[in-house]
């Protein structure tokens, strides 16, 4: 398998970030969104915001290219009926990568003890439905669970935007108006099949929807009926049609029931750390006979190829991850998510805590210290072929080989002593 590309340091929604500390009243979605640039160059978010002056000729002129698109005139107009442009979106999307947590620090609030209870109370009123959806999509309940408690809080905070409002005002704006009008198109579609009404087409700021927090084009992909009213609510009081879209979602990505999304384990003295790379993949018994073993020194299970993960480097905590890791991070490319839901569901289920420690004195680097970081490797002869503030397989790599050239522990971690060495 080639896992996508994952960000050690993520972005988080500015609002609500201390209030995520301890309480899992709010959603975790951590969303990432770098500028890049092609050309190898820094391009930072520019801190002005799009007027509301044309928004109105906006409108008029996406009306057209969305009847084009099959959207009736009658939907269209009540969608947009009172929707005004709202610079808070566009402010929140501009602003969101200054906003950096460790992954230790949001696994905290991720995997905190009042989750992890309520995620077992959620478990247990809705057993038999979660039974139902594991028997029919083939996926383990306590994944379904824990990106319900990571995107809604099990359905406490499933948003309170008006979608229509913020896709709108995403699409007016020109930094990504291309995604976003595909998105508003597709929230128009749903409207128009009858899943739900515009009063009631509510999520957050960035237009993701419901329990489990759904794009409008993953909605039209994966959503299901479950319940089999002829609508698929993911909105509703009633979680089935949501959980049973999660499970969906992640079955059409591959998920393999019964396989765990990693395992920590324990790394023998003298371990070669360039092999904690997503690319090298070995049998966990492989793994075993170079020493990689579970928390009590026994051998992994054979659960299928597996790598490394050294999320906060080899002072921190090491996973052997497998296939699964990679479906979660369809949902969430961000790791800490990836970790997030998958020793969530672990917990919910009695499964032990993170044994290892992690380096707490550090840091996450921010977003400018992260472009410079990158343009410093650069700099010194180890490429990360883009300057764009996301610590991908591509600046790992570029950072594991500037600690190998001066003698320091090759695990790629991309943290602020490394930054300051190559100052």
């Amino acid at each position: 398998m080639r896992m996508r590309a994952l960000t050690i340091f993520m972005s988080i929604f500015a609002t609500g970030a201390a209030a995520q500390a301890t309480a899992p009243h709010a959603s975790l979605r951590p969303e990432a969104r770098p500028f890049v640039s092609t050309q190898g160059t820094a391009v930072r978010a520019p801190q002005d915001v799009k007027g509301a002056a044309g928004f109105a000729d906006w409108v008029r002129d996406f009306r057209s290219r969305a009847l084009e698109q099959g959207i009736t005139p009658e939907v269209f107009d009540a969608a947009f009926r009172g929707v005004e442009y709202d610079p808070k979106v566009i402010e929140r999307d501009r602003n969101q990568n200054e906003f950096t947590k460790t992954v230790w620090v949001y696994l905290d609030s991720a995997t905190s003890e009042a989750r992890i209870a309520a995620g077992k109370k959620a478990l247990a009123e809705n057993r038999a439905l979660l039974d139902r959806i594991e028997e029919r999509y083939g996926v383990d309940k306590q994944a379904v669970v824990a990106i319900w408690g990571l995107e809604s809080a099990f359905g406490t905070f499933r948003g309170t935007e008006p979608v229509i409002r913020s896709l709108a005002s995403l699409a007016y704006d020109t930094r990504r108006g291309t995604f976003f009008e595909g998105q508003l198109v597709d929230a128009l579609t749903i409207l128009q099949s009858g899943d739900t009404v515009p009063a009631n087409m509510k999520g957050s700021w960035a237009g993701a929807m419901g329990h489990t927090q759904f794009m409008p084009s993953s909605f039209l992909a994966l959503a299901q009926d479950w319940d089999g009213d002829g609508r698929r609510d993911i909105w509703s009081d009633d979680p089935a049609d949501a959980l049973a879209s999660a499970a969906h979602y992640l079955a059409e990505n591959g998920w393999t029931k019964g396989q765990p999304w990693g395992v920590e384990v324990r790394l023998p003295e003298g371990f070669d750390y360039t092999l904690a790379d997503r690319e090298i993949e070995k049998l966990p018994s492989d793994w075993a006979a170079l020493g990689v073993t579970d928390m009590d020194g026994k051998p992994v299970a054979d659960h299928g190829p597996a790598s490394v993960l050294l999320p906060g480097g080899h002072q921190g905590a090491a996973f052997m991850i497998f296939e699964n890791f990679a479906v979660i991070e369809r949902y969430n490319t961000a790791d800490a998510y990836v970790i997030g839901v998958g020793h969530l569901g672990d917990r919910i289920l009695g499964g032990p805590e993170i044994r290892h420690g992690w380096p707490r004195e550090d840091r996450a680097l921010t977003l400018d210290e992260r472009l410079e970081l990158q343009e410093r490797l650069r700099d010194a002869g180890f490429d990360p072929e883009k300057i764009d503030g996301r610590i991908g397989p591509l600046t790992i790599d570029a950072v594991r080989g500037y600690q190998q050239s001066i003698g320091a522990v090759p695990d790629g971690y991309a943290s602020l002593q490394v930054l300051e060495a190559l100052r």
